[in-house]
Parts: structure tokens; C-alpha cells; sequence
């Protein structure tokens, strides 16, 4: 089964590689070193995927069973537009502080290059992935080509199995809240609405999730 997987990848790839505007960036459909992830999230101005901006990114490496902390990705966005009042209560990034930020295809192509090709993992990840595609595409031709890996749904199988077979049905009701995930998991809290933070936190809880299966 898995060389039939891996064929169809390496199949994939080739197609991609057709689509690919910029060849400066083929690397990132190489194929992912073994045991290697890259846990990703975004701050934004708000949660039109369509019209709202990234406003941060943040990007942490895994590597086996570790959160390599020390291989992170931290950036400032400059939006285009003012950043509304809600969304600065929530992560506390103002246009001063956005002011030397990076302009956004720059952002994006150097999350690229620090993606590579590893697969990407988040909590809440589409949101993110869906944000980051406007700035992708004009880069690459398509969106971003990385395999995506959604941390609520990994602890979602995980508390699926752990219910008695009664109440193994598809509307199973399991609270998947990063706190509740987090608390669960037995996992460090840290500030939350901090990208580097929210990505180092789906990072933790995919590693243990993995541990468990």
C-alpha cells in the first residue's frame, strides 16, 4: 500500500511540476524529508478569506518526536488596509507594530523556503492554508502543494476510539477546543492568538497524538 502511495505522489509531483510558475521554487515539490513536518498558523484582520489579511505567521519544524523550537519562523505582514479595532483586541498587533513589516509576497516566499516540501500541520489548519493561498498563487501558479495534516481531526480519531462502541457513530460529540485538546493531552497552555505560540502548540499536541496512535 505504501508504494502504491508513494508512486501516486511522485505522480502528483510531476503534474504540479507543470503547473509551476516560478521554477525557483520546485523545491517544494521535492519529496518531504522522512519524519518531518511543519507546524503553521496565521493572525489575520479578521476571518473573510476573501477580503482579510495575514497580519502574522508563525512556523515551527518537527522533526520525529520532537518540536524543534529552535527551527521556527516568526513575521510581521504589513496589511494593505488598516487593521480593525476586534481583530487588535485579539492578537494585539497594531498598525505601528505592523509598520515594518514584511510586505506579503515577500512573507510568503520566505515561509516557502522554510516549508520546503514537509508536510504541514495546524489546528484549525484550512482557515489558514485558505489565507495564505491569495499570497501563494501569484508565486507559484497554485496553492500551497504540501500535504496538510489537521490536529483536531487526529485528536478526533483518537477520543473516537476510546468510546465504547455504542456511541461510535458519525456525530460522535467530542469537544475539540484547543484548550479542552490541550488539557486532555496533558500539554503546556501557552498565550494563545500568538502565531509562533498557536503553532508551537499544534506542533505539541500532534506530536503526542502521534506518540498515541
Amino acid at each position: 500500500m505504501t508504494g502504491a502511495a508513494d508512486w501516486w505522489a511522485a505522480g502528483r509531483r510531476r503534474w504540479l511540476r507543470h503547473r509551476l510558475r516560478d521554477p525557483a521554487f520546485a523545491f517544494v515539490l521535492d519529496a518531504p524529508p522522512p519524519q518531518e513536518w511543519v507546524a503553521l498558523d496565521c493572525e489575520t484582520t479578521g476571518l473573510d478569506r476573501r477580503r482579510d489579511e495575514i497580519v502574522s505567521i508563525g512556523a515551527v519544524r518537527i522533526r520525529g518526536q520532537r518540536v524543534l523550537t529552535s527551527e521556527r519562523l516568526e513575521l510581521l505582514v504589513r496589511p494593505e488596509r488598516a487593521v480593525p479595532a476586534p481583530s487588535v483586541r485579539i492578537h494585539r498587533l497594531r498598525m505601528q507594530d505592523l509598520a515594518a513589516g514584511l510586505p506579503p509576497a515577500e512573507s510568503a516566499a520566505r515561509l516557502l523556503h522554510f516549508i520546503g516540501s514537509r508536510p504541514l500541520v495546524g489546528y484549525y489548519l484550512e482557515f489558514d492554508v485558505a489565507m495564505l493561498n491569495r499570497v501563494v498563487r501569484p508565486l507559484l501558479g497554485m496553492g500551497l502543494p504540501q500535504t496538510c495534516i489537521e490536529v483536531s481531526a487526529l485528536y478526533y480519531e483518537h477520543k473516537f476510539r476510546q468510546l465504547p462502541p455504542y456511541q461510535q457513530h458519525a456525530n460522535a460529540d467530542i469537544d475539540l477546543r484547543l484548550d479542552t485538546l490541550l488539557r486532555d493531552l496533558d500539554l503546556p497552555r501557552y498565550e494563545a492568538h500568538d502565531a509562533i505560540n498557536d503553532a508551537v502548540m499544534a506542533a505539541l499536541a500532534f506530536v503526542k497524538l502521534q506518540a498515541l496512535k
